[in-house]
């Protein structure tokens, strides 16, 4: 009989994004795969890759008991007509909305993946002691008496959530959400001047972009020949989001080329020579993982997920939050350094290929999946540790 496979995402865009991998790895592996998100530009795409879109319009972000509600009853009625064996919620949202939908139903593992407890649960503050407190109350009880698995991407969120409670058997590591080192291939270096850093990703503060602009400034100041591109768009619905306004401020700058999104990432990587991800924390940025897959060196700060990717003297150089000084000191330095870029960028290439290659993860994934229903009654065990 045919296995049914439920993901419990709230944007399609970051289903094709970031689960692609996972998805075909159940596929192959004999799931039937259902995609349960707000439906809208990437609806296409994921019919061709032969899953089951079911649309339910999910506020990202807000939490709104209505708009909750509303979106439990529909992932409900969703679930009640797929039928799965196993549902998998991706990010916080969906695995409260995703495994509460599920609640009644003893016969429909949950695998919660948490993409990066982020800056939130880092720094001491009001606001972080009340994400925490909630987090750890919400797990617990989802959790409770279900056969059930945490995916965390990096090893201090690991270690978060064993403090929280959670018990061991239920927390998983599984390093990203996985790379296609196959068709991102190592890219010659541009011209050597200018030199040019790039950032990819949601244009927000969080992820230390303004700290990089000021960085960019001085050494614009210091009469560095360095160029920044920033690929990426505000995510007006996050609080983090950098505003319109400065995004085209930005955009007007000397020295700074804002490209928007870009649909086929290595053609930012064909222009750039350094990643530059300045962020407060990640789970394992996907970021990061394309521009290692395409041979680039990096800079990051020293936080959860990017030290991961980023080995400091290895495949590129970690620095402190909010450090605009180091950071600018840190390009310059990799800016005047030819050698070692390429040093850097042939090791993340290789890292990547070794660790984060997207059938790797994949494959971790569906191991996950096979251990958790080899629990279930009437399976065969096939559970294993995933590192």
């Amino acid at each position: 009989m045919t296995k049914r496979l439920a993901f419990v995402v709230t944007e399609d865009w970051a289903f094709c994004r970031h689960r692609l991998p996972m998805a075909r790895a159940a596929r192959d592996a004999g799931f039937e795969v259902h995609v349960i998100t707000n439906v809208d530009q990437r609806a296409a795409a994921i019919a061709a890759e032969g899953f089951v879109l079911h649309h339910v319009d999910m506020k990202r972000g807000s939490l709104a008991p209505h708009h909750m509600l509303n979106a439990i009853r529909d992932i409900r009625a969703a679930l009640a007509r797929i039928d799965p064996v196993l549902i998998h919620n991706v990010a916080i949202q969906p695995v409260v909305m995703g495994t509460l939908a599920a609640w009644k139903s003893n016969n429909i593992a949950v695998v919660n993946s948490i993409n990066g407890l982020g800056s939130a649960f880092m720094v001491k503050s009001l606001r972080g002691s009340i994400l925490r407190g909630f987090l750890r109350r919400t797990l617990r009880v989802l959790h409770y008496g279900r056969k059930s698995r945490i995916i965390v991407q990096n090893p201090e969120d690991l270690a978060a959530l064993g403090e929280f409670g959670i018990a061991a058997g239920q927390l998983v590591l599984v390093p990203g959400s996985g790379v296609e080192c196959d068709s991102l291939q190592p890219l010659a270096e541009p011209p050597p001047a200018p030199i040019y850093i790039a950032f990819v990703g949601r244009l927000l503060n969080d992820k230390g972009l303004r700290c990089l602009v000021r960085a960019h400034r001085l050494l614009r100041a210091r009469s560095c020949d360095t160029e920044l591109l920033i690929a990426g768009e505000p995510d007006l619905e996050n609080p983090s989001s950098i505003t319109m306004a400065e995004y085209h401020a930005w955009a007007h700058e000397p020295g700074i080329t804002c490209l928007g999104h870009v649909e086929d990432i290595a053609d930012v990587w064909r222009r750039a020579h350094i990643a530059v991800l300045p962020s407060r924390g990640e789970g394992l940025p996907k970021s990061l993982l394309e521009a290692a897959a395409c041979g680039r060196p990096m800079i990051a700060t020293d936080v959860p997920g990017c030290r991961e990717i980023v080995i400091d003297g290895q495949t590129g150089i970690l620095v402190s939050v909010d450090d605009d000084v180091a950071l600018a000191g840190a390009i310059e330095g990799l800016a005047r350094d030819a050698e070692k870029r390429v040093r850097f960028g042939k090791a993340a290439r290789a890292l990547t290929v070794e660790r984060f290659s997207a059938n790797d993860i994949g494959a971790q994934t569906v191991a996950v999946y096979r251990g958790l229903l080899g629990t279930m009654p009437g399976q065969a065990s096939e559970e294993r540790k995933v590192v």
